[in-house]
């Protein structure tokens, strides 16, 4: 009866862990999923952005002691946070000097539409983002150091870490946000006729152009933020980004592409699998139990779990 007992209790941590590691991998995904949805780009960059908040988040909190004034526990959030804008703001220049080249109404007409191009430059943005940032940043790994990392809250026997638990409830509060600003606000509803037929959008007065800078701006800021957040509880360095491309790119496809709730529900989908899969599996092969719940989901419903079925006529 007392090893049931335990083996409640780990289920139960276990759910609780993989809970809370998924809302921070369901906003990256809902990064990566304005990006496809209103740009129709795969972006191979993705993770190399996610690192690039890593960065400014360990800067202004610990690195240049920027935020020191609010102290170990406010400042580490405040720095996650102000990643976002940091962020957006190189995936606008980006975007804006590179990538609108390569996307957008000037290359409706190109073979595959575009897509060859945008898979190449995506491909080498990365690659300049991770080699760029082992020369600036180094190889040593780094962590945004807080008390809250270290610390725990305690509900029965459930053990909940105070730095992914505010990660988690900052994931939800910004991925609800920004469903509201794409819903409600004039200009997410721009996005989002830029994103169902952007020759019909520029008909009637929208820059797609802009709508697109905004899409991968926000996209790539809103990721940041995850990666700021992610910083305060494990270590990272340059390369870290191509480790969570692949938990991203499984998410988005899981939820639906194109679906910002779908992209959300699929992240938070990936870390429960991971840390739930630790129960019966070594910790090396948490990535084999994601694909295999990802092949079983792709297999039965292959739009993803929020994605629609589309028939052509």
């Amino acid at each position: 009866m007392e090893e049931l007992k335990w083996l409640v209790v780990d289920f139960f941590q276990a759910f609780a862990a993989g809970l809370l590691v998924g809302g921070t991998y369901g906003l990256m995904c809902v990064g990566l999923g304005i990006i496809f949805g209103v740009m129709r780009v795969v972006n191979f960059a993705h993770g190399d952005f996610m690192m690039l908040g890593m960065y400014a988040a360990y800067y202004l909190v610990t690195g240049f002691g920027v935020l020191a004034f609010l102290g170990p526990y406010a400042a580490p959030i405040v720095g996650a946070a102000l990643a976002g804008p940091i962020v957006f703001v190189i995936g606008w220049l980006l975007h804006r000097y590179l990538i609108a080249r390569v996307t957008g109404a000037r290359v409706v007409s190109a073979e595959a539409e575009g897509h060859y191009s945008q898979i190449i430059l995506t491909l080498g943005i990365a690659l300049v983002l991770a080699n760029g940032g082992l020369i600036l940043f180094g190889s040593t790994p780094l962590s945004v150091q807080t008390p809250l990392s270290r610390e725990s809250w305690e509900i029965g026997l459930i053990f909940l870490n105070q730095a992914r638990t505010i990660g988690f409830l900052m994931a939800v509060a910004f991925a609800i946000g920004l469903y509201v600003f794409l819903t409600r606000s004039s200009l997410g509803k721009a996005l989002r006729a830029a994103a169902d037929n952007p020759i019909a959008a520029a008909y009637v007065g929208i820059d797609v152009d802009r709508a697109h800078r905004i899409a991968f701006g926000l996209g790539v800021g809103i990721t940041a933020v995850a990666g700021g957040l992610i910083a305060s509880s494990q270590s990272f360095q340059p390369y870290i980004g191509f480790d969570f491309v692949i938990v991203m790119y499984a998410g988005v496809v899981l939820g639906g592409m194109g679906s910002i709730l779908g992209a959300f529900w699929g992240g938070l989908t990936i870390g429960l699998v991971q840390q739930m899969s630790t129960l019966v599996l070594p910790y090396q092969l948490q990535n084999t139990a994601i694909f295999v719940v990802f092949l079983l989901i792709i297999f039965f419903r292959p739009q993803g779990m929020f994605g629609r079925v589309w028939e052509r006529t």
